[in-house]
């Protein structure tokens, strides 16, 4: 009981201290950039707040009708739990703010290639979409279990490969230093 009320406390205390902007894609971003390239920065902000907190750069948005209704980035190492990725708090979130668990119509973007349990997680979630930047060869799904997801699931990679991968890379070149 403590530690739930410890981890309710600090999910309360980041909504205080970062409370989620509202983003609308609007006809005037379409000048500049391309939706998912759009919602593929909003990824970016969120995984340059995980690594502000020497977490694993990865963050995640979810979107639904042009609308970003959910945001998360890698707290594993805050909350001392190896299930706090970026898209489980995303999904978490999304599911909260639809009042349901099915996120039909929505589409996720993530910086860097969902991992298989993140998948199996979207896939039970029945996603819409699923846009990444850059692959995870390691540990990506499409490698261990490309059939994770909903078989209706649209799935894009690549978008802003370049600008995920440095982030990561970076990041990992800095903890070996």
């Amino acid at each position: 009981m403590i530690v739930e009320n410890q981890i309710l406390d600090f999910f309360i205390f980041c909504k205080q201290q970062n409370p989620m902007p509202i983003s609308y894609y609007s006809e005037d971003d379409s000048k500049e950039t391309n939706p998912d390239e759009y919602f593929m920065r909003q990824a970016l902000i969120e995984a340059q707040r995980a690594g502000e907190r020497d977490e694993v750069p990865i963050g995640a948005v979810i979107v639904c009708q042009g609308r970003i209704i959910a945001r998360g980035h890698n707290l594993t190492e805050t909350l001392t739990d190896v299930t706090a990725h970026a898209e489980m708090q995303a999904i978490t979130a999304a599911a909260q703010f639809l009042g349901g668990k099915y996120l039909i119509d929505c589409s996720l973007y993530v910086t860097v290639e969902p991992c298989v349990m993140c998948a199996g997680a979207l896939g039970w979630s029945q996603i819409s979409r699923v846009v990444y930047g850059a692959s995870d060869e390691k540990r990506g799904f499409v490698r261990f279990a490309p059939n994770a997801l909903h078989p209706k699931t649209e799935i894009v990679s690549g978008i802003l490969e370049a600008d995920c991968s440095k982030l990561v890379k970076e990041f990992f070149k800095r903890k070996r230093n």
